[in-house]
């Protein structure tokens, strides 16, 4: 039998399992996913209900999609129960690869499922728990929910007329209210961090901090400090302690960009910390409880590494409760005309550059392009195009050399013979050391300015520098 991972579709936005079995084998484990059907997406929701069947709080309900159900006397918990034979964080429900999981928290009077005390043990349908003289039912709930494209064609900085991209915002502003993890897939420059902060935006922890980590950028012997702090002295440079990002969010919202380029060797540390909510500083011995929403993005096909043994499976199986697929901008073209509209009639840009407006050659020949780019290499060619047309009317002469030497009748910029992934990877690569060239000419090798210019980090510029070995030093020098 294949696993779930293996028998995902990329092309369609994903939700986890919600069927919950007594340790189903991974095999067994099927995952909902959202359907775009025409106009409409389908999305199945996992959730599960707990319901005080006896006892002094006897009728109180909860139903939650959370990953994690705290039950007990205290106020900070999901369901409080108002009994003094209960612990103040008496057990909780985690959510597995395997099914609901019940914890004890080491409460005085114990945990008993069908009637055997117990510390941990995975949770049946139907199962009945007790703690002191209550009893509780618990069940797993599947529910799907009718997403219809938003009529507004904008979203948290995101532009689209378009059926995807309305859809895409109708997802968002679904699931943002959900405290559940999030993957983000999509190329280069469809948007992934924009759709991101609007999830966050839309969510109960909008006014809680929103932190950004590129997990591609930061130097490999770093990243473990920069996720979950330091102590001072823990190492060579750490004059004084840090926190790491996640107790710095606490509360809010931790963005993981490029989550492919993590470190093998981390991803059982930040699994840990998704499914304890607790992290350890380097050089510390006490936990830290940490309680943050992950939304992860990356342009990696994220199944297919995993089938190889460079991410996770059950990472990525934490990480995708819902999955988001950004459509490339070649896969929604009647947004062109928009997105070139909306920049150039900024206010902005108007005030700096005045009125200005593409002749219908220009516009088709935008049209016409494969954008391997996607928005963001659209926005550069606009820059591009306010640089060189003096006029109102931009023209063709006006557009970057690569779009003028565009015909839809040329050869094609790739080995077909290739598999779909191989092929585009090296569209892609051939799309980066051109972009990546032509940018760094134009800002006389500044990296700063480069790095200002592209959207990108710094730390991006270099690693792409880098990686396409590209002379820095000589278009300083010219």
């Amino acid at each position: 039998m294949s696993s779930p991972i293996q028998n995902y579709n990329p092309d369609e936005i994903l939700t986890n399992p919600g069927d919950s079995l007594l340790e189903p084998p991974a095999s067994e484990l099927t995952s909902p996913r959202t359907l775009i059907v025409e106009t409409r997406t389908t999305l199945r929701v996992r959730r599960c209900r707990l319901v005080v069947v006896s006892g002094p709080c006897t009728g109180a309900e909860l139903t939650s999609e959370k990953e994690r159900i705290r039950v007990g006397t205290h106020l900070s918990n999901d369901l409080v129960l108002d009994e003094r034979t209960v612990s103040r964080h008496h057990f909780e429900i985690v959510y597995t690869d395997k099914g609901y999981l019940l914890l004890d928290l080491a409460s005085t009077n114990g945990t008993f499922l069908d009637g055997r005390r117990v510390e941990r043990a995975y949770l049946p349908s139907g199962a009945a728990i007790k703690v002191g003289s209550s009893t509780l039912s618990f069940a797993p709930v599947n529910e799907e929910i009718s997403v219809e494209p938003e009529r507004e064609a904008e979203l948290g900085g995101m532009l689209g007329h378009s059926v995807k991209m309305r859809q895409i915002f109708g997802l968002i502003k679904k699931i943002a209210p959900m405290d559940v993890s999030v993957i983000v897939e999509g190329e280069t420059g469809t948007g992934k961090e924009l759709a991101a902060r609007a999830i966050h935006e839309l969510s109960p922890r909008r006014k809680e901090p929103f932190l950004v980590v590129d997990c591609g950028a930061i130097p490999p012997n770093l990243i473990e400090s920069e996720f979950f702090g330091h102590e001072k002295g823990a190492f060579t440079g750490a004059s004084a302690a840090r926190p790491g990002v996640f107790e710095r969010a606490n509360g809010g919202t931790i963005f993981l960009d490029e989550i492919g380029e993590l470190r093998v060797d981390l991803q059982p540390k930040l699994l840990r910390v998704l499914e304890n909510g607790e992290v350890r500083r380097i050089g510390a011995n006490e936990l830290v409880q940490v309680d943050v929403r992950v939304i992860a993005a990356t342009n990696r096909d994220l199944v297919k590494e995993a089938a190889e043994g460079n991410f996770r499976e059950d990472l990525y199986f934490r990480l995708s409760v819902i999955n988001i697929q950004m459509p490339p901008l070649r896969q929604r073209g009647e947004d062109i005309v928009h997105l070139v509209r909306s920049y150039l009639g900024s206010p902005d840009i108007v005030g700096k550059h005045g009125r200005k407006r593409l002749s219908a050659e220009a516009m088709a020949l935008l049209k016409s392009y494969a954008w391997p780019g996607n928005v963001r290499e659209l926005i550069n060619v606009l820059s591009h195009v306010l640089t060189f047309a003096d006029g109102e009317l931009v023209g063709v002469e006006h557009l970057p050399a690569r779009l003028r030497g565009h015909e839809q009748s040329a050869p094609l910029p790739f080995n077909e013979h290739l598999s779909f992934k191989e092929a585009k990877d090296q569209v892609l690569a051939h799309f980066e050391r051109e972009y990546l060239d032509s940018l760094l000419k134009r800002c006389s090798g500044n990296v700063s300015q480069a790095a200002r210019e592209s959207g990108l980090h710094r730390k991006s510029i270099e690693r792409l520098v880098k990686k396409h070995g590209l002379d820095v030093r000589a278009l300083r020098l010219r």
